[in-house]
């Protein structure tokens, strides 16, 4: 049997304890991006969701037996730094790394935690301006960092081209200001040989989420070890980090930490909820529900964790159509294929992420009798207080009507009904955690309802 070949991007950094950032981090990032990633350990940090307790830099001569156990082996086509700790080891890095000639050389210069403790002394930083710099071909600071490179307070757009610039002089090939702690949007600012290039993207999360330095660079350099240009990498690890923050987890009581495996979950999560309506259906063909379905027809909609747009939502394309009790569908369950049942679902996620199910019934006063009987929570809006503004905007009714019901009540209920309104036919919405759940909920009620006659 052949072995699989691989591009090798080597990390040299600390090791975090509480797993979202450094050595950890980056050995994810290289996995989910396809390349065999080797370390060097410079520091044990002792931290966890909360932040750093403590740090114990290695010995030089340890990190000297790491660095040269890589060069006796196969050559690594990137290297990324990102704690080094004190200046005797940002030296010895220097020195090793010219003594490899490696390529694609991606420094983060990472000086202290998030939590605010000191990861790399004055001298070390001093030693990384003038030793480390020259021989990288890009440097990606955040806002402090940059400051600290450049020795230019950063204010506005126009302070961080200037930081950018001075950073630049020292030699490195490219400089990356990430904009991370930046008010309002996260934009990127990249200067290279190119010129100036700002790289944006909607903030993901309001929360400080830990290790998306580690991970963006990371991402960074595992992009060129595959021969991808400076500016598609960048671009590309943009993405990355996004899905990342968009997945976050929560490994302890404190900050959450991006997960560079994020967007495999999701594609594996995707995979899941298209069989899992698939399987509803048929139940509910089975079942013959086609009772249930008011006039305007029905659909079923299935949310991703951390459904932010409409093409987070599984839906049918066309709606389930009845035929007397037979219901049928003409189209595979697709996301994004319904922007009604997305705002409904979408809107109760902003109040309850674990809701991630709904389906449109018909109303009748026994069908709602029936949901009380159930002992279902009830709760509803009524259209003839829609504001005009809401009426006129395509798509905003059920957006509206669902935060109406949900504020009234209080919290996200199973069922949210309205008596209609001029060319709205009346409706029934059932809501529950997951498919199951929504399917034993209808049953219910089609069996109560059919039991009843």
């Amino acid at each position: 049997m052949s072995e699989r070949t691989t591009k090798e991007v080597l990390t040299i950094a600390g090791s975090d304890s509480g797993g979202g950032a450094g050595i950890q981090a980056d050995l994810k990032t290289f996995s989910a991006l396809g390349v065999f990633g080797k370390t060097i350990i410079t520091s044990i940090t002792s931290q966890n969701s909360f932040g750093v307790q403590s740090t114990h830099d290695l010995p030089a001569k340890v990190i000297e037996e790491q660095f040269q156990a890589i060069l006796d082996d196969k050559k690594c086509q990137a290297v990324k730094t990102g704690m080094l700790g004190n200046e005797e080891a940002v030296l010895l890095i220097a020195k090793m790394i010219k003594k490899g000639r490696f390529k694609n050389i991606i420094i983060d210069p990472v000086v202290s935690s998030s939590s605010g403790k000191r990861l790399l002394t004055e001298s070390g930083v001093k030693m990384l301006k003038e030793y480390l710099l020259p021989i990288a071909d890009l440097v990606t600071p955040n806002l402090k960092e940059a400051e600290l490179l450049s020795g230019i307070k950063i204010k506005n757009q126009a302070d961080r081209k200037r930081a950018a610039r001075n950073i630049l002089k020292s030699g490195v090939g490219a400089v990356l200001i990430t904009g991370g702690h930046l008010k309002g949007n996260p934009e990127d600012l990249l200067l290279d040989e190119k010129g100036y290039q700002v790289f944006v993207s909607d903030r993901l999360s309001k929360a400080d989420v830990h290790g998306t330095g580690c991970v963006f660079s990371a991402a960074i350099a595992a992009k060129l070890a595959r021969g991808i240009n400076l500016r598609q990498a960048v671009q590309g690890a943009k993405v990355f980090i996004g899905d990342a923050i968009l997945g976050s987890v929560a490994p302890g009581k404190g900050n959450a930490c991006a997960d560079p495996f994020a967007a495999i979950h999701r594609e594996k999560e995707k995979v899941q909820l298209v069989c899992d309506l698939r399987n509803a259906l048929e139940i509910f063909k089975k079942e013959r529900i086609g009772n249930l379905v008011p006039e305007v027809q029905t659909n079923i909609g299935l949310g991703l964790s951390n459904s932010k747009t409409h093409g987070d939502v599984l839906a049918i394309p066309g709606r389930v159509i009845k035929n007397g009790e037979d219901i049928f569908t003409g189209a595979e369950p697709q996301f994004g294929a319904s922007r009604h049942v997305a705002n409904i679902l979408l809107t109760v996620m902003q109040h309850d992420p674990e809701k991630k199910a709904v389906m449109n019934i018909k109303y009748t006063d026994s069908l709602l009798d029936i949901c009380k009987k159930l002992k279902y929570k009830i709760a509803s809006f009524d259209r003839a207080k829609e504001p005009k503004k809401i009426r006129v905007r395509e798509g905003s009714s059920l957006e509206w009507g669902t935060e109406k019901a949900i504020a009234g009540y209080g919290s996200v209920p199973d069922i949210i009904y309205d008596l209609g309104g001029i060319r709205k036919e009346e409706m029934i919405r059932v809501i529950a955690e997951d498919m199951d759940s929504l399917v034993k909920k209808v049953l219910a009620i089609h069996r109560l309802c059919k039991k009843e006659g």
